[in-house]
């Protein structure tokens, strides 16, 4: 199962998180669906820094591996596409350098705790990001069928 990244640029006001940055993805995995940035480690990286790298390629920003916080580990299985199932390191940052702009493969936008789009996200967001944005740690499991429609999962 290949390991990959989620990270979330985050604001606090009085220390709780009150905006959150989402990506639109444009192409491949996930087309159409907001979700934090992130992909494949890559041989020779460790996960924070693919995520690092990620944020880069997919976002233009900087963020420092010091910088971020890991929330959480979530695996997905999909029962038709087992090339799909993936471990997914969740992780959140409250510093970076520069100002997201859209890419290719992902348009930014900034969104307010209580305005995320669940509905135009992967289904399981909505059990484990509330949590994760509430600074609790999440471990858990997700199934898919074939229609990308969660039918089992345990956080």
């Amino acid at each position: 199962m290949k390991n990959t990244t989620l990270l979330f640029l985050i604001k606090k006001d009085s220390d709780k998180v009150s905006d959150v940055l989402l990506a639109m993805k444009k192409i491949g995995f996930g087309v159409g669906r907001y979700n934090g940035v992130g992909g494949k480690v890559k041989e020779g990286e460790t996960i924070e820094e693919a995520a690092a790298r990620e944020t880069k390629e997919e976002i233009g920003v900087d963020v420092d591996v010091k910088n971020i916080v890991k929330m959480g580990e979530i695996e997905f299985r999909f029962e038709d596409k087992v090339e799909w199932n993936q471990m997914v390191h969740i992780y959140t940052t409250e510093v970076w350098n520069g100002e997201p702009v859209e890419s290719e493969e992902m348009k930014p936008y900034w969104y307010k705790v209580e305005d995320i789009p669940y509905d135009r996200m992967w289904e399981d967001d909505k059990y484990w990001l509330p949590k994760v944005l509430n600074g609790e740690y999440v471990k858990g499991y997700c199934v898919f069928d074939s229609n990308q429609k969660m039918i089992e999962h345990s956080l």
